[in-house]
């Protein structure tokens, strides 16, 4: 008896043994051949709902092996923490074949005969970009058909087990996975894991990835794609090379690899309005020496003379022009011919852009099999949360059945809870945007006095002007406001559109995008508005200055004007936004997985399962690719809305969008769990918002190069004012600015000390001297000034907008090539489809089923015929 139980001893350390040499990072079951295709993970905690929790998961479970799955258990003892259960399913041949047909999944029928587009010339010079073949097209090109049951011998299949890629695989496990029951609670039928994950049955759902990134899988059935990826594409070395879009594609399901095709395609088309953009900041710093205004206000014979009226009330002092000398030097960079000629071309690039996008969608539909694709039944059906929270039922006039469906009143009283929350949010915005404003016409006087008596900052006071500090602060502390309220709106904007309960998740997905940017747009976009078309414009003169809230005087203009401002503005919150944005999405996950990793270094590799290595990473949620074109179309509106103030704009996007490909690679592939596949065929409402943003920004870059910028009153002085033809623009700044008499001052705009008893002090404005007959009223300068810059802002949108429509009209959405090749594989599809019909008849008659099936032959001829015809 003692030696059975020595012998039973040594045989559960051989076991335990021969456990910890048996490698568990595998995507298979324990046999080794069926394929782990989903994994859900609970805790078995013993609270007061575990008894319920556990009859959800019996019958949930339960549910899914009568649906065909079949499921394979990972006890707590397993896992590495002890604590977490895992249920792999695994979806078997009969089970795809059947949920294959119907989401209508397009398999390979023939291997595609079209030959490939002529070569292009420039390959030889692209080589370097390149990938490599294997890389770029993980699979042969094939003529597809939608599955069916009935007609598997028409198909490819070569082996059961990899004909279903594992993107798919998924999908469909994931389709069964959000229909399937689990009990009746309250009178009503429950179903979905996503209600299972949302009460705390199920902790986790996920689909596995293939291997580790950082090396190969040893299963020789594993196609180690993660790793693939990760060399070739998520790597920021790799940031010069091409994207694997097909294998992207394969991996993780058209909606993402849409996502980053269009992300691409947005970059290439920057690098052209980036060289363009640097040209004109070029031209900007090389003719910075030969400006006449700059020049003026440095002179001392000029600038040095004039007296400039104080630019706050009582504190501030008289100030000489050329102490903003070097600010008006550093203005000329931006404000110059060359922004005219950058806002006109920043019309006609976005125009292209958007084209040649749709150009491009056209061939990845055609590509990707998506031609014939509508809204896939996942995105159209209802959702479950509106299935739960809709008591009533109605018949559906298309099908005929009945279904759950909000009454009108209710979506009425929703509409307007939700009407309101969005406009109290964006009245806070505005409202910040105010107290940013107040901030900055409260602080300028401090600045002022304080720049004037500290000793310490005279070596910078060219540079670091009153206006220029105020700007900086203001616009940092702008920048603060916008994250934190971005922060709460993100919150408040899905709780409102829970609230509405849409009736699908295409429905869901477009008003939560609409809501979202419409607060960013006001967000981030406002502060901008402000200092491009409100500041200096109502500012008065001196002696009736215009004030907030009967307080705070208006702000003033730079003298050389506001456009360095909105540069400044524009630079810091667009800067600011991009970094900030990569701390998050990079740092932030990879600080959390190496938190939630940190115990499982301890432990020998092989008993780190794959679906607990995975179980770690962060989650993909649903609204990940939404967050990820939102920080796009923002970026967007940036290089769009005011590009005329900013040349350097795109290329500032341009370096910002070639490391975000990479960190979004890198992200997807090491710190976040495998995506469920999904299909799109386009990038949705995303691009109606830029369309809508390309037309706003013709009107907008109009507006800051006649309103923001000083081109329009040069130009009028240069033609009309000049009374110098060896220099027509000298005497320009002393044309541009007003005369005042002290003596007029009011009390309260008064300076308190004035040492040098000046009699008069100039200021930025068109008005007749204090000894005209109509004294401080705009002189005919003004109205000619503003005529022309009405002139041209109609002028500049009409030209824009023409060549923008002509361009648009010009280039057709989808390619001729690919027009050619969608018919040529459609008419092969049909003849392929029918030829087969044909022979199953054909085998019919031969067998004697004489009566039904001859006119079922003929009918399949009279297919066969009509394809042939069309």
């Amino acid at each position: 008896q003692q030696t059975g139980r020595r012998y039973n001893l040594f045989l559960k350390r051989r076991l335990r043994i021969d456990k910890r040499h048996e490698s568990k990072d595998s995507i298979f079951f324990r046999d080794g051949v069926r394929r782990i295709d989903f994994v859900l993970s609970y805790v078995d905690d013993l609270n007061k709902e575990w008894e319920k929790k556990l009859e959800r998961r019996k019958e949930f479970e339960s549910n899914l092996q009568k649906a065909g799955l079949e499921l394979e258990t990972e006890d707590k003892k397993e896992s590495e923490d002890g604590k977490i259960y895992f249920v792999k399913i695994h979806a078997p041949w009969e089970v795809l074949i059947t949920y294959a047909e119907v989401l209508n999944i397009k398999v390979p029928i023939r291997e595609n005969d079209i030959p490939s587009t002529v070569e292009n010339p420039l390959d030889c010079v692209l080589t370097p970009f390149r990938l490599p073949e294997r890389v770029m097209h993980p699979e042969p090109d094939y003529f597809t058909a939608p599955f069916s049951k009935d007609k598997q011998e028409l198909y490819l299949i070569n082996d059961e087990s990899t004909f279903f890629s594992p993107s798919m695989r998924n999908r469909i496990v994931y389709y069964i996975l959000t229909r399937c029951p689990y009990g009746t609670e309250e009178g009503k039928k429950k179903f979905g894991i996503k209600r299972l994950l949302n009460n705390g049955t199920y902790s986790a759902a996920y689909p596995l990835h293939d291997c580790q990134y950082w090396k190969k899988a040893s299963d020789p059935n594993c196609d180690s794609e993660r790793y693939t990826l990760y060399m070739e594409w998520a790597r920021f070395l790799r940031f010069y090379k091409e994207q694997p879009l097909d294998l992207i594609r394969k991996y993780y399901g058209e909606k993402i690899g849409i996502y980053f095709a269009w992300l691409g395609f947005y970059t290439e088309m920057l690098f052209l309005a980036a060289v363009v953009g640097l040209i004109c900041f070029l031209y900007g710093l090389f003719t910075m020496d030969e400006n006449m205004s700059s020049k003026e206000i440095c002179d001392p014979a000029i600038g040095g003379e004039i007296i400039m009226c104080p630019l706050c009330d009582r504190d501030c002092d008289y100030w000489k022009l050329n102490t903003t000398c070097a600010s008006s030097e550093y203005s000329h960079l931006f404000d110059n011919v060359a922004t005219l000629f950058f806002a006109i071309f920043m019309g006609i690039w976005v125009t292209l852009f958007l084209e040649f996008w749709k150009r491009r969608q056209a061939r990845l539909k055609y590509e990707w099999d998506l031609v014939d694709f509508e809204e896939e039944q996942q995105q159209l059906q209802l959702r479950p949360e509106y299935e739960a929270k809709c008591t009533q039922k109605k018949k559906n006039p298309v099908t005929q059945e009945m279904e759950p469906y909000l009454p009108l009143t209710s979506q009425a009283v929703r509409f307007c809870i939700s009407g309101t929350t969005v406009l109290f949010w964006v009245s806070l915005i505005i409202a910040s945007m105010i107290a940013v404003i107040v901030y900055r016409l409260a602080v300028y006087a401090a600045f002022a006095s304080l720049m004037e008596n500290a000793q310490t900052l005279e070596p910078i006071s060219g540079l670091l002007t009153p206006q220029l500090a105020t700007s900086v602060t203001a616009s940092c502390l702008n920048f603060v406001i916008i994250m934190i309220l971005n922060f709460l709106y993100e919150r408040i904007a899905i709780w409102i559109t829970d609230m509405e309960i849409p009736r699908t998740h295409l429905e869901y997905e477009n008003r939560l995008t609409m809501k979202m940017f419409l607060f960013q747009f006001v967000n981030y976009y406002s502060s901008c508005f402000y200092v491009a078309f409100f500041k200096g414009k109502f500012v008065g003169y001196p002696g009736a200055y215009t004030y907030m809230f009967n307080r705070w005087r208006n702000e003033e203009c730079d003298p050389a004007g506001c456009l360095i401002e909105l540069t400044t503005q524009l630079t810091i919150v667009m800067a600011g936004k991009q970094i900030w944005g990569n701390i998050q999405e990079a740092i932030v996950p990879w600080i959390c997985n190496w938190w939630g990793r940190r115990k499982a270094r301890s432990n020998p590799e092989n008993l780190y399962s794959r679906w607990e290595q995975d179980h770690d990473l962060q989650i993909f949620g649903a609204l990940g690719l939404f967050y990820e074109y939102l920080e796009m179309v923002i970026q967007f509106g940036f290089i769009t809305l005011f590009v005329a103030s900013f040349p350097l704009a795109p290329l500032l996007a341009l370096m910002n969008n070639i490391l975000e490909i990479r960190v979004d690679s890198w992200k997807l592939t090491t710190q976040y769990r495998r995506p469920v596949a999904a299909k799109a065929h386009s990038i949705g409402v995303w691009q109606e918002i830029l369309n809508g943003m390309a037309i706003l920004s013709v009107v907008t870059n109009a507006f800051i190069v006649a309103f923001t910028s000083d081109m329009i009153p040069r130009l009028v002085y240069y033609y009309a004012y000049s009374t110098n033809d060896a220099s027509p623009m000298s005497g320009y700044i002393n044309n541009s600015l007003s005369v005042f008499q002290i003596a007029d001052f009011p009390t309260r705009n008064k300076p308190k000390m004035n040492p040098d008893d000046f009699v008069i002090c100039r200021y930025r404005d068109y008005r007749y001297p204090p000894d005209h007959e109509r004294k401080y009223l705009h002189t005919m300068q003004f109205w000619h000034i503003l005529a022309a810059k009405m002139a041209f802002i109609i002028i500049m949108e009409h030209v824009v907008f023409i060549v923008k429509f002509f361009v648009a009209w010009m280039i057709p959405d989808v390619p001729a090539d690919v027009k050619a090749k969608i018919k040529r594989e459609k008419y092969l599809t049909q003849k392929i489809l029918h030829e087969y019909e044909l022979e199953k008849l054909k085998e019919k008659l031969c067998r004697g089923d004489t009566q039904a099936t001859e006119k079922e032959f003929i009918a399949t001829e009279g297919k066969v015929e009509l394809s042939r015809a069309m």
